[in-house]
């Protein structure tokens, strides 16, 4: 009987595992992106003229994550950067036309389903879900492990986008 449970868990957590990778290509296929700098279009788009420092405190990544990840969609030429007129010392983010227009295309992440679906379910299923959640992490030996509100496996400031 135990044994069977241990199985059922894992077989569940492989189908996250499996969702998730899939989302992961089926989003670099589409757009070139990874997770995270899509996350970082669609915050910028919802904050324009942000600053790095307030776009890292919404998404809850490290100011270091959100400099590399603009560095390679400027690069892309997805974000601009520009200095604030009211403090110089202030850099303003910016979606441009084409970054814009590859947030229209594309398709809605995991992530988004995710939250969406868990804000429908009652606080006590969902206080019940983070709890098996933490638990499994600890059992994995990932409890320690510093992870921000991503659905992504991978680094969160990684170039490649393979599909």
């Amino acid at each position: 009987m135990d044994s069977e449970i241990a199985s059922a868990t894992l077989k569940a957590v492989r189908r996250i595992l499996r969702a998730t990778e899939t989302g992961r290509r089926g989003l670099a296929a589409a757009t070139g992106l990874t997770p995270s700098q899509l996350l970082l279009l669609r915050e910028i788009s919802m904050h324009p003229g942000a600053t790095p420092g307030v776009i890292a405190a919404q998404l809850q990544f490290s100011q270091a994550t959100i400099t590399a990840l603009v560095d390679r969609l400027e690069a892309l030429a997805l974000v601009t950067r520009a200095r604030s007129e009211r403090d110089r010392r202030q850099i303003l983010l910016d979606l441009t036309d084409e970054g814009r227009r590859k947030l229209n295309e594309a398709p809605d992440m995991l992530q988004q389903l995710f939250i969406e679906r868990f804000g429908a379910l009652p606080l006590w299923e969902q206080a019940m879900i983070l709890a098996a959640s933490e638990k499994l992490a600890i059992l994995l030996g990932g409890g320690e492990i510093d992870a921000a509100p991503l659905l992504d496996a991978g680094a969160i400031d990684r170039a490649e986008t393979e599909p």
